[in-house]
């Protein structure tokens, strides 16, 4: 809970504190958590309903802790063009590691392209994808 009000105070007076504050949730504690929820309400002066709506809203932003590592994988045009629609094939069903799809990395002429964490994985191939999610699982 000293840790949640730090972060609150971190973005006081701040115009629109909202998702930075969950942004910064998220991060220190891999998701948000009902107590936080309120807690976040309570200090901007929403709803519970209003922030369990962003919370929600956003793919970003998960209400449980994900007890498997997750991988991002970039499923946009530019990526697709790049053949990873075969390596999101060639996973398969790998219950060790969270496999959720994002569009658009940034990356685009270098893909396809990961997240692990904040780190970007680019250039991605069969062998490169599988020795990841190894490393991860």
């Amino acid at each position: 809970m000293e840790r949640l009000q730090e972060i609150i105070a971190a973005h006081a007076g701040r115009e629109g504190p909202l998702l930075p504050i969950l942004h910064d949730v998220q991060a220190a504690f891999g998701y948000v958590a009902e107590e936080a929820v309120r807690a976040i309400a309570l200090t901007l002066n929403l709803s519970r309903a209003e922030v369990h709506g962003v919370v929600s809203f956003y793919h970003d932003f998960h209400a449980e802790r994900e007890a498997r590592p997750v991988l991002k994988l970039c499923r946009a045009e530019s990526c697709q063009a790049r053949g990873v629609e075969a390596l999101a094939a060639g996973l398969g069903k790998n219950h060790r590691v969270k496999v959720e799809a994002v569009y658009c990395l940034g990356l685009c002429s270098v893909g396809p392209n990961a997240m692990v964490g904040g780190k970007v994985h680019a250039r991605l191939d069969a062998i490169k994808l599988g020795a990841l999610v190894e490393a991860l699982a």
